[in-house]
């Protein structure tokens, strides 16, 4: 299975063997971006794609410098799961996502 993340205009896509699979909805702000909603495919559930894109979509944020301010509740949940994510949203903020 080759599995392709790509970054862009306010999304992130993932695609397995050429095919779309799912996104992650986001907004670019000046300080921070917006995880907005991440959606995969039924035709690809339960293989672990969101979290691979979740993943590299923090890795990205992280890479240019920036904070995410998760209103998604994947990413959200995601984060808490995966601590050393946490660092990526403001400190000020983490309360208001139960961080």
């Amino acid at each position: 299975m080759s599995v392709e993340i790509t970054s862009g205009t306010d999304r992130y896509d993932i695609v397995v063997d050429g095919k779309p699979a799912g996104l992650l909805e986001t907004r670019t702000r000046p300080d921070a971006i917006l995880f907005l909603h991440t959606e995969i495919s039924d035709d690809f559930a339960g293989q672990g794609l969101a979290g691979k894109l979740v993943t590299a979509a923090l890795d990205d944020v992280r890479s240019q410098g920036k904070s995410v301010l998760p209103y998604c509740p994947y990413v959200r949940s995601y984060i808490a799961k995966h601590r050393e994510y946490v660092d990526l949203v403001p400190e000020d903020k983490r309360a208001e996502f139960e961080l």
